[in-house]
This record gives C-alpha cells, structure tokens and sequence, in this order.
C-alpha cells in the first residue's frame, strides 16, 4: 500500500496524541491493537500515515521536528508513547489571523501560545508546501473560534488539491457554500468538529436515543465541561465559544424524539482548571418521564484524556478520507462525517451512521439501511 501523506495545521495536543499513536501501533498487532475502532481501513494500517508538513504559529515548536515539538509547551497531554525518531519534517511558520484569542496574553507561559517573531506565509507559500510535500490530506487542529484561520487552510487545501479534514467546530462541510466548493473540484472533505472516540458528546445522544427508543421523554438536560488544556483556556473568550456551543448542542437535539426548548438544554465547555491539564471531565444530568408519567433523573460523570480521545478518531478519518482520493470521490463524506464529526452537514443516528460508514469503507453505498445486508452480496454488485 502507499504511504498516507498528512499535513497537520496547529501542533497541539490533538496533533501529539495523534503522532504518537501513529507510531505506538507500530509496534502492535492485529491481536494487541487495544483502542483502535478499526485495525484495518481499506487496506491501511495506523502506521500507513505519515506526518509530512506541519504548521503552527508558537516560537517553541517552529523549527523543530515535528516529532519533538509535539512534547513542547503548553501541551500538556498524556506522553504514551515517546520512542519517536526524527521524522525529517520541521514545523513551518502558519498564519496567525483569529488563530490566538487575546486574552490569553494574560496567563503564564506553560498555559498559552507564544507568537513566534518570525514572517507569516503568503497563502501560495502554504500551497507550494502541500504541493512539494506531496500531501493527501490536510487536518485542521486550529483553535475553537478560528474563522478565518481555519478558511485560510481550507482554500490551501481547495488550490493544492489536498483533501481537507476539518476537526474543529469551524463550519466549513456543513457550510453549503464550502460543500459546493469541494464538490466542484472533486476534492474529499470530512467535518464539522471531531467527536471523541468516547466523550461527552457520543455518550450524552447515545443515552439521548436510549431515552427515545425506550419510550421516556426527555425533558430537560445539560452537559457541563471542565479541563485544564489550551483548549479550555482558549474558550473562556465567549465569543469565540459560539460555534462549538451550537455544535455540540445540535449533536444531541437531533436525536432526540422532539427538540427541547433552549431553555431546557444547556450543553458546552464550562470553565478551565489549570491542574486538570487535558483531562477532560463531563457532567450530564438528564430528567424525563417514565411509564405512567412517573418521573426520573440520570446523573453521569465521565474523565477521559481529552487529545487521546479525539485522535482515536481522527486516526479513522484519515484513512476514510484515503480511500475517497483512490476511489476519485469528491464533496462531503456523509456517512464518515455523520459518525466522526458532531456537526456534518446532515445528523444520522449513530447507529445508522456507523452503519453508513462500514458500508462506505467496504466499498458499497453509503445510504443503506442495513450494511449487513450488503456485506453478503458478491463484491462485483458493490459500487465503490
């Protein structure tokens, strides 16, 4: 199989999680290959992905290789796997633009991103790069709130002819101006906003439809968050917490069996606690009515590391997205979106979306009511 060839944009701590899971599965099997949803994804191998460029905009990680800068301030993830050779591949200079939200000038350096005193690329300098690295894809790890900085990497990847995953709540594939864009030059895009592996947001609409199919009506419910990363830190800016807001609240409100009014659902980050680090603890309270309108409550606490967390799914979207660009398919991936991301540009069940996504890697449609049933047919009436 050939090599997978990613570009990473923002090399925090999802980037470092995702580096070193790259390579500790390595060292794994088939057998032994605990944490992985797929071993296998059309062919490919964790391993299968290579990291040949890198953007970020901190003095502490530009010039160094990717596989060391991973480990520098402020990130502060869990070190699993730190057996990492030189990969060759030194961390560019990116574009700074909303990338940075003002107030985190005001913390201490260990917590917040130090701007490099170094020139900022012109979007052909980007372009050129992708190019001459040779690059599949392109991941966006920019901060929650980077408007224009995450549609900066998009037309990079648009004018390089990189396929494009989008892994914060930024709209740009469930923004139909943006679909169309993708659409027009055959170029595969996954998003919006990555969901963990397993994390508030899956755990919260898989009890969502439990409630729904066991016949209970969900009444009231939020989800509070806590953590200690940039991430977190970045969010106190409400401003910039909009998108990620409605993200995560729309993840849910589409599975329940009638929308909650605004005022009955509060779901999103709540507040940073330094010590915390990036560990993430969730707090969900759901309340409804049971048989014969007899009231219940639900109460769950959920920490997980949050970077980890995601990268056991970005890990799978690279290699969907892969097979998109060997399959010549171009625009949104519906079912890879559905089930990877909580704002695609059309929500499905997550079983219904894990469903579409099995289908779509076996190489057969994705809009199946039962992938089952199209897992026995002979693979000649599969149309990839």
């Amino acid at each position: 199989m050939d090599r997978i060839r990613v570009a990473i944009a923002g090399i925090g701590n999802c980037a470092s999680a995702l580096i070193q899971g790259i390579y500790y599965y390595r060292d794994k099997n088939p057998h032994d290959a605990i944490g992985l949803m797929h071993w296998d994804i059309g062919g490919y191998k964790p391993s299968d992905i290579e990291v040949v460029a890198a953007f970020d905009i901190d003095r502490r990680k530009i010039g160094k290789d990717v596989n060391q800068a991973i480990f520098a301030k402020p990130n502060c993830t869990r070190i699993f796997y730190d057996q990492l050779p030189e990969s060759g591949v030194m961390v560019q200079m990116g574009r700074v633009l909303d990338g940075v939200s003002e107030h985190m000038k005001d913390y201490d350096e260990d917590a917040r991103f130090i701007i490099a005193d170094a020139p900022e690329p012109d979007r052909e300098d980007i372009i050129d790069t992708l190019k001459a690295a040779k690059v599949d894809v392109l991941l966006n790890y920019m901060p929650v709130g980077s408007q224009k900085a995450t549609e900066f990497y998009a037309k990079c990847a648009l004018e390089a002819n990189v396929a494009f995953i989008n892994n914060i709540p930024v709209f740009i594939a469930s923004d139909p101006k943006w679909i169309k864009r993708f659409e027009e030059k055959r170029i595969p895009i996954i998003g919006d906003d990555i969901k963990s592996q397993l994390g508030a947001t899956i755990t919260h609409r898989v009890l969502t439809d439990l409630f729904r199919k066991r016949g209970v009506k969900l009444e009231r419910t939020y989800q509070l968050n806590t953590g200690g990363n940039t991430d977190f830190l970045n969010m106190l800016n409400r401003q910039r917490l909009a998108s990620k807001k409605e993200s995560k609240t729309e993840a849910v409100q589409s599975v329940t069996s009638s929308r909650l009014k605004d005022e009955n659902i509060h779901i999103g980050p709540s507040d940073y606690v330094p010590w915390q680090k990036d560990n993430k603890v969730c707090f969900i309270r759901m309340e409804g009515k049971l048989f014969g309108d007899v009231p219940m409550e639900l109460e769950l606490r959920l920490s997980v590391e949050d970077s980890p967390n995601s990268a056991g799914v970005a890990i799978d979207a690279i290699r969907c997205i892969k097979l998109a660009l060997k399959r010549g398919k171009g625009g949104v991936l519906e079912g890879p979106s559905a089930y990877f991301c909580k704002h695609p540009p059309k929500q499905f069940p997550d079983d219904k979306a894990y469903q579409m996504t099995e289908s779509y890697i076996a190489g057969y449609p994705e809009k199946v009511h039962d992938v089952s049933d199209y897992l026995k047919r002979p693979k000649e009436h599969a149309s990839a």
